[in-house]
């Protein structure tokens, strides 16, 4: 799936990928870590700095910091494929999973993938206690399966954390499409080098501090328009006004009319970074970095020995402490589930997956 059909077919994204090492600040470690957070190119990280800088001297520009929102939006519905008017922001992912959660009436069924990220199951597990909702787990090759007529809503990572599984995504799809469920997609792990069919995902939850090259403090919610407007406006706030800065003050209530009432108010900083980094993901285009970043992993893996896989993330066993002893080695990565997490991103180059493969050598070794 190509997400970049509707883009400019003059772009070249292969050349934009081959130069993408470029527009990162270079150091002296192999970082293989976007899994936990993403490198921010250098444009987006001078942004900061210097909306740090004018806020320490005084002179913020608070328009310019609305605009860095309004751009983040944009393009983020750009690199999904949806309409920019099915997209809210906020600051995390729980915020928005936790809204979903709440609009759900008691009783409903919700079914959750074993050892998920605790971001989408919490939300559901506090439900359950607090309102009656029922959440049943089930292994993630399975949840397609479980999905059935007493299903209300399916909500699952789109990649695990853990171990950079991906979740069947079609078939759990088709599953909820069947039986009339709602499905809420944590994408997290996911946007930015994988492409989703967002136009079939109801909610479509992102955290921009990971694969977005965010600093931390961004987070989108996206997807249906007739699931969004389901979703009552518990958190509503100045930001989520039909006019952002005619509604600090007073009532009546004077909401957006589309997923703008769902806005949360931005953390700024983190939005200055956050919109030149989600120009530079648009240049290179979801499939060059699908392919770039499968391309390493399966790199990697074929120096341990394994076959190729489907995901970014790479899952290894090694022994306890081994991740901070490739940390002394200018290897960072990072343990997850007991094991040594690695992931592989636009800032990852070739020579960091065979650094990486050397610094392992001593680990092997001793397995």
């Amino acid at each position: 799936m190509d997400f970049n059909a509707t883009a400019d077919a003059a772009v070249d994204h292969g050349a934009v990928l081959r130069e993408a090492p470029h527009r990162f600040r270079r150091t002296d470690v192999a970082f293989l870590n976007t899994a936990a957070f993403g490198l921010p190119p250098l444009d987006a990280h001078e942004a900061v700095l210097r909306a740090e800088h004018d806020r320490a001297a005084g002179l913020l520009d608070l328009s310019a910091l609305d605009s860095a929102v309004a751009a983040s939006r944009s393009a983020f519905a750009e690199l999904v494929g949806l309409p920019v008017e099915r997209v809210a922001v906020g600051s995390n992912a729980s915020q928005f999973i936790g809204l979903v959660a709440a609009s759900l009436s008691p009783g409903a069924e919700v079914v959750v993938a074993d050892g998920d990220f605790t971001s989408v199951l919490f939300p559901f597990l506090a439900a359950e206690k607090r309102s009656g909702v029922r959440v049943r787990t089930v292994p993630l090759d399975r949840i397609a399966d479980a999905v059935g007529p007493e299903t209300d809503l399916v909500a699952v990572s789109a990649v695990q954390s853990a171990d950079g599984c991906l979740a069947p995504m079609d078939d759990l799809l088709g599953a909820a499409a069947e039986h009339g469920a709602r499905t809420l997609i944590d994408a997290t792990q996911a946007v930015g080098w994988l492409p989703l069919p967002a136009e079939r995902i109801d909610y479509l939850v992102c955290s921009g501090y990971k694969w977005l090259l965010a600093p931390r403090g961004t987070c989108f919610l996206a997807g249906a328009a007739e699931a969004l407007a389901e979703l009552p406006p518990l958190a509503a706030g100045w930001y989520a006004g039909a006019d952002v800065w005619d509604s600090i003050y007073g009532g009546p209530l004077r909401l957006a009319e589309d997923a703008r009432r769902l806005d949360l108010s931005p953390a700024w900083a983190s939005w200055v970074g956050q919109a030149p980094a989600l120009a530079f993901l648009n240049e290179v285009g979801v499939a060059a970095i699908h392919r770039h970043a499968l391309a390493l992993a399966d790199r990697f893996r074929s120096g341990l020995g394994l076959p190729p896989g489907d995901s970014a993330i790479v899952s290894v066993a090694l022994p306890s402490g081994a991740a901070a002893r490739l940390r002394e080695r200018g290897v960072v990565a990072s343990e997850r589930a007991g094991r040594v997490r690695f992931s592989f991103h636009v800032s990852t180059a070739a020579d960091d997956v065979d650094r990486a493969l050397d610094a392992l050598s001593p680990e092997l070794k001793s397995i």
